[in-house]
């Protein structure tokens, strides 16, 4: 990513947007194919690699359920991939319907908030983190309710974090 954001910090200004040109970044897929033929290896738009990945997995309901499941690996395993999809965003173009239904699914849906928050409370709070971080940073466009609700969950988080240190520290 940062290669790409390099990239095009060097290249001309467009004169008609008054904005840089920007640089595609392709992702080829090392494993798969297993055909040996380099011709037939693909080399997809970083974009569409994204929102398959996504729609796969981040925002599908079943690996979301699978993940809670697991208990506090898959609650750290979904806050990881809220950290990647933060970063991805500041390189490449994230849908801003991903950022949405993120924070729906993760977030603001109060089942899933509580066991996520039960079975690894620190991992909860960075979900919330990056969606916070996604908005400050123009990443992702959303209502004044939803963000007030975020920073509701956020400090609430990071009220049972601190709980769950002293009560080790009082050991």
């Amino acid at each position: 990513g940062a290669l790409k954001k390099a990239a095009e910090n060097r290249k001309a200004v467009d004169s008609k947007t008054g904005q840089r040109k920007k640089v595609t970044l392709s992702v080829i897929e090392a494993f798969g194919g297993g055909s040996g033929d380099a011709a037939k290896v693909p080399v997809r738009d970083v974009e569409d690699v994204l929102r398959l990945e996504y729609r796969s997995k981040l925002l599908n309901p079943k690996w979301r359920d699978a993940m809670i499941a697991q208990g506090s690996g898959g609650a750290y395993e979904v806050s990881q991939r809220m950290t990647a999809m933060v970063g991805w965003a500041a390189t490449a173009k994230v849908d801003n319907f991903v950022f949405n239904e993120a924070a729906e699914r993760y977030a603001l849906d109060e089942e899933v908030a509580q066991k996520l928050q039960k079975s690894n409370p620190e991992a909860f709070k960075n979900v919330v983190r990056r969606l916070l971080e996604a908005a400050g940073r123009g990443m992702w466009e959303t209502d004044e309710d939803t963000l007030d609700k975020l920073r509701n969950l956020y400090a609430d988080a990071d009220d049972l974090v601190e709980r769950v240190a002293s009560s080790f520290q009082k050991e």
